[in-house]
């Protein structure tokens, strides 16, 4: 699939925009602090019916207005699909597709199929679990939305059970209905997540040997807080932790204490790996997924490269612009050298200053990026 145009609306520091894209490369050049990376957050909004930072949608309205707009115009299936989002300062949101209002969220994950890779992905290795957890989730709600409806549905019974925890007199009945809701919607993701790496696993493999010339064998291993047979295992393990939950005022184990653990050759690459073979592992893990998204829908999904070829060594760079080239990809840059835009084909360059898209011989603006 590929993204034909959007139209913003009082986003961030885009008052009105309309834009047009080609199929293959969209380069967005300019300064630091300009819309570049506000441009591809408007463009995953579309997605996932919310930003890829740790903001509200109420964050993302310009000052003094009351709603944005977001209006994406895509081809998907030898077919149209359109995509409009209204946010609202007071908290409300509409999302439509092909005009016709979403009742939740996860009716829009599966049709606009975009995946981000920013220079924080590429720590994705070596920092908390919590990282490598929200890589799992964001990926699995693009091709399953009953995924994603039970990850929401556990976080929502986790919440109020670590709140019910804190209280002095607890009571029996309630916290059994909590701990069957809870094991319900828990045993859902962790089988989710587990046929997930597994699948995974076939594409990172082939993609990380390609990367480093075989030098090196990749391999993912999934970490679960806890692995239980049934959901009844999982409500007797919730029954078994219940003193030392209560005691502690927090639910200690379930998917949201999961990890995901990175081998090369057989080496924990977290604790003992170098910064060249984390980023290595963190390239081959989001390629890999670009392939399993096509497997699984039968579409190719909008790749977005937010300042990620500085990042990237000359061979990584090279292995990347290879490897996508059935992929609409997005690229923002302060700076690319001359050898790079060489060797992308088919690219549409655009200029971004202060919100707008700056008119002009792109071939002279094309000097000042080199």
């Amino acid at each position: 699939m590929f993204l034909k145009s959007i139209e913003l609306k009082n986003f961030r520091n885009y008052y009105n925009l309309e834009l047009d894209f080609n199929k293959n490369i969209n380069l967005i050049l300019g300064d630091n602090a300009q819309g570049k990376t506000n441009l591809l957050e408007s463009i995953y909004y579309t997605s996932m019916g919310r930003s890829f930072k740790p903001v509200k949608d109420r964050d993302v309205i310009n000052f003094g207005e009351e709603t944005s707009i977001i209006k994406a115009n895509a081809h998907k299936y030898d077919d149209n699909l359109e995509i409009s989002i209204i946010l609202r300062k007071n908290g409300d949101k509409e999302i439509k597709k092909d005009g016709v209002k979403l009742k939740k969220i996860s009716e829009l994950c599966d049709n606009m199929l975009v995946v981000m890779f920013s220079p924080e992905d590429l720590k994705i290795v070596k920092e908390e679990p919590e990282k490598r957890r929200k890589f799992i989730d964001r990926e699995l709600s693009l091709i399953s939305p009953i995924y994603l409806d039970n990850l929401n549905n556990y976080k929502k019974t986790l919440f109020q059970r670590n709140n019910y925890l804190k209280e002095e007199n607890i009571d029996e009945l309630l916290i059994n209905v909590l701990d069957k809701q809870l094991s319900n919607y828990g045993y859902e993701v962790i089988k989710y997540r587990k046929e997930f790496i597994e699948k995974l696993q076939t594409y990172v493999e082939k993609i990380h040997s390609g990367i480093t010339s075989g030098k090196e064998k990749i391999k993912l291993i999934y970490k679960p807080s806890i692995d239980p047979e049934s959901k009844e295992e999982f409500e007797k393990i919730l029954k078994d932790d219940f003193y030392k939950d209560s005691k502690n005022a927090v639910t200690s184990r379930g998917p949201h204490r999961d990890d995901i653990e990175f081998l090369i050759n057989k080496i924990d690459v977290r604790r003992y790996g170098s910064q060249g073979q984390q980023r290595t592992c963190a390239l081959s893990v989001r390629l890999a997924e670009l392939s399993l998204i096509e497997e699984e829908t039968g579409e190719s999904a909008i790749l977005l490269l937010d300042d990620v070829m500085s990042e990237l060594d000359l061979n990584r760079q090279e292995y990347l612009i290879k490897t996508l080239e059935n992929n609409q990809i997005f690229i923002t840059a302060t700076e690319l050298s001359n050898d790079i835009i060489a060797r992308l084909k088919g690219v549409n360059k655009i200029f971004i200053k202060n919100g707008k898209v700056i008119e002009g011989d792109s071939n002279d603006r094309t000097k000042s990026y080199k």
